[in-house]
């Protein structure tokens, strides 16, 4: 063979190689492409299978039964639980902060879980949070306690719950001050730090929110964005708002479970409750350490366990009893003592009993609040717009001689909705109603029949659009008041 034809040969080989090779390329990438695809759908599945249902996680909160609440931050270092805004972050001095000593104090009460101020009303932050310096990195001894207390608690096999507080008067998310866009972005900031940095939370506890106290409402704030930011974040996240001071115990109203702030005179009826709950109270004085607690007399063993962890649990509802630990970043001796002595007389069961079904929670504003009413003869000054004012304290209230009192009210423009609430002032009163909405001049029945037992009446449908709505009672025993009325537009 002459040369030209060896040449001609080669180049047959190395354009054979050339194309092998690059086919292989293709391949390789081709396949690269598979395996990541179906890697990111196994991991999809995973996830999806791994959420659950709001019922289930509803449950599994009951079944916990018992657990510490650990009120810690820059009020630890004021003598009040609400200190200056402004306090220096020099304040915060923990030198001895032990998280395991709490966690094995909350082992020895056969607690299951713990909850930690991540930031409390005056706004100090005890994580590694890059949204202000107000935060405890910046104090002298440079700790993400949010950190140290997770893994302490995981390592004695406890569940992780954390508190934030929306109201911040340091950063000015207080009443008169509020910038909703900024402030929501800030919040959103925080919870995604906390909720992505710190690993599995079982449940959020809010607090200073849509409170008669704090007067920052879901609008100022708004609810269902930072609801489904939570849920976007971690999907098994219970949100818990303490809220109770304004929202009647008989549903639940923008929560996943029904706080009751004992202290604050909110007390469960272990008689009534069917909805899942938490009770909390202090086992101290004050829900923040003082400088007389290592001596004070603490609350009685034998009461915490016999009047409120036992018939709470049969009630549907989980205790968690606050521990305030000291300035140095531990528990006082009495009150790990206590706890010490709870563990002996008190055991985790297991699970309770099954919880009853209720309603999924409120998540939207209430389009019918403050929008124009038209109604029959009203009893004294108890008229209509009492009705649809966002205060479940007082009622529109029917004067007795109408046998048929109706009530309706305009809606801001035609807007769908799917879901209807009826709080009377009294249970029971209403025997007998119907529901209607106007749309392009015609009324249409969305229910009418017996009411249900209790105050509060709830209809969940298909959406439709609707210009008003109005109920009409057909049959009552007693004075006909309706407290509040709500319109909403769920997801």
């Amino acid at each position: 063979m002459g040369k030209r034809g060896k040449k001609t040969e080669l180049s047959k080989k190395k354009h054979i190689f050339a194309s092998t090779k690059t086919k292989n390329n293709n391949i390789f990438n081709y396949m690269k492409k598979f395996f990541l695809l179906l890697a990111l759908f196994l991991v999809g599945n995973m996830m999806q299978a791994a959420e659950k249902s709001l019922q289930q996680l509803q449950q599994e909160f009951v079944n916990l039964r018992f657990g510490m609440f650990i009120h810690f931050n820059m009020p630890t270092y004021a003598p009040e639980d609400w200190p200056d805004p402004d306090m220096p972050v020099s304040a915060f001095t923990p030198t001895k902060l032990d998280c395991r000593q709490w966690a094995r104090a909350a082992k020895s009460a056969n607690m299951s879980y713990g909850c930690l101020t991540t930031k409390h009303h005056s706004g100090f932050c005890i994580w590694d949070t890059k949204t202000t310096d107000y935060n405890s990195m910046n104090s002298p001894v440079h700790k993400d306690v949010v950190r140290e207390y997770v893994d302490a608690f995981r390592a004695e096999g406890l569940k992780v719950m954390l508190y934030y507080s929306i109201l911040d008067t340091h950063h000015r998310i207080r009443p008169g001050r509020i910038n909703t866009k900024k402030h929501t972005a800030m919040i959103k900031a925080q919870l995604t730090e906390l909720l992505t940095n710190y690993g599995e939370v079982t449940a959020l506890i809010i607090d200073g929110w849509d409170a008669p106290w704090s007067r920052i409402s879901y609008e100022d704030i708004p609810f269902p964005e930072i609801y489904q930011h939570i849920k976007s974040l971690q999907p098994n996240c219970l949100v818990m708002d303490l809220n109770a001071a304004k929202y009647p115990r008989e549903g639940l109203y923008y929560t996943d479970i029904k706080s009751y702030e004992q202290g604050a005179g909110q007390k469960i009826s272990t008689s009534e409750n069917r909805l899942p709950a938490l009770a909390c109270l202090p086992i101290q004085r004050t829900w923040f350490w003082k400088e007389s607690m290592p001596t004070d007399e603490l609350k009685d063993v034998n009461w915490l366990v016999k009047e409120n962890i036992e018939p709470y649990n049969n009630a549907y509802c989980n205790f968690i009893l606050n521990v305030a630990p000291n300035r140095d970043g531990l528990m006082d001796n009495n009150a790990v003592e206590a706890l010490r002595k709870i563990g002996g007389m008190w055991k985790n069961q297991g699970p309770t009993q099954p919880i009853p079904e209720c309603e999924s929670p409120i998540v939207q504003r209430n389009i019918a609040k403050h929008q124009p009413t038209e109604y029959s003869w009203s009893y004294d000054y108890g008229i209509g717009d009492f009705a649809n004012n966002d205060d479940f304290s007082d009622s529109w209230t029917s004067h007795p001689l109408v046998k048929e009192p109706w009530w309706e009210v305009n809606l801001d423009k035609k807007l769908a909705f799917n879901r209807i609430t009826i709080l009377e002032q009294q249970a029971d009163v209403i025997q007998e109603y119907r529901l209607e909405y106007l749309n392009k001049g015609k009324w249409t029945t969305l229910f009418e029949g017996k009411a249900a037992a209790g105050r509060l009446k709830q209809h969940t449908f298909p959406a439709v659009k609707a210009e008003k709505v109005r109920i009409t009672v057909l049959r009552h025993q007693g004075t006909v008041k309706i407290a509040e009325f709500g319109v909403y537009a769920e997801r």
